[in-house]
């Protein structure tokens, strides 16, 4: 049976009577790596349960289209819905939509702006952000240390979306970290938003390149925006050994360029474990279970040392 339906077609068969487990999910972008494992666990996790289907769509970095897509899933009778917000800003009203229409809400791996106040039957499925950046973070001042660079070194820094929790939480990890008597000999020469994009990184960084400053490492908020970085530097002839490069999810082309030699630290984030978290507490919360608001799940340092046991 297949268990991916649309919406035109899911109202077509309930005809007005709710289906048992039918949730609706809305993810920011279809096109970003790390939110299609994300969404690759949420399907494979349905693949092993019976009687539920899932209605998914690309809301294409557009809120208003998110908020569209949560408005059609509430008029189809879902019995519960997941959000990947676009705009961490602009959960508020997302919330309000479902609770309104007493449908359950789950947000999956970025934390909206009204978490202290979600209403009743709406849950925050993730990881911790501030392990991510802290872990990266740490992880390159102990690295430059060992270099020899006590003394004083210097980094960029890439941040993601800024209407997102993630990226303004990852950035101030960095922060807080090379604000450390440990790691306070790290200097930040400039951070810029790439958008958690590959290509705007390469840009961005290149830009950076022709400025001629040197520096020792870059921290970026994700790990496509490291590999952009990567190639900048690559195409402009700096040796890898030479500068720190860190990102955070642990994507498959991170581990590829870990073991290349080009990648320094990233740290994996269980995506599919949280797109399969997200289902298991939306059936929760369908079923009328109690939930814990806010459900984590771990983050962990990859490095060369370890970078077999996920590659595996």
């Amino acid at each position: 049976m297949n268990k991916f339906v649309t919406v035109g077609a899911l109202a077509m068969l309930m005809g007005g009577t709710a289906m048992a487990e039918t949730i609706g999910v809305s993810v920011a972008r279809f096109d970003d790596n790390g939110l299609t494992i994300m969404r690759n666990g949420m399907t494979d996790h349905v693949e092993t349960l019976d009687g539920v289907e899932l209605i998914m769509e690309d809301a294409q970095d557009d809120v208003a289209r998110q908020l569209d897509q949560i408005n059609n899933f509430i008029a189809s009778g879902v019995d519960a819905i997941i959000v990947n917000a676009v705009d961490t800003n602009a959960t508020e009203a997302m919330s309000q939509a479902a609770a309104s229409a007493g449908v359950p809400m789950v947000y999956v791996n970025r934390q909206p702006i009204n978490m202290d106040t979600l209403p009743e039957g709406q849950a925050f499925v993730a990881s911790n952000e501030i392990e991510s950046g802290t872990l990266k973070a740490f992880e390159i001042c102990k690295n430059l240390r060992a270099a020899g660079k006590s003394g004083g070194a210097t980094a960029y820094m890439l941040m993601g979306q800024l209407s997102n929790q993630a990226a303004v939480q990852r950035s101030k990890d960095v922060e807080d970290v090379i604000g450390m008597d440990m790691c306070n000999f790290i200097t930040l020469i400039d951070k810029q938003t790439a958008n958690w994009s590959r290509d705007q990184a390469q840009d961005l960084m290149t830009n950076w390149i022709s400025s001629g400053e040197p520096f020792d490492a870059v921290f970026a908020n994700n790990d496509e925006m490291a590999i952009g970085a990567i190639q900048a530097m690559k195409a402009a002839g700096i040796s890898m050994d030479d500068v720190e490069v860190g990102g955070v999810d642990a994507t498959p082309d991170a581990l590829v360029s870990m073991q290349a030699g080009d990648m320094d630290v990233t740290v994996f984030q269980d995506l599919a474990g949280q797109g399969a978290g997200s289902i298991d507490t939306a059936i929760k919360l369908a079923n009328g279970d109690d939930v814990d608001k806010t459900v984590f799940i771990p983050f962990k340092l990859v490095t060369p040392d370890n970078v077999s046991e996920y590659l595996q």
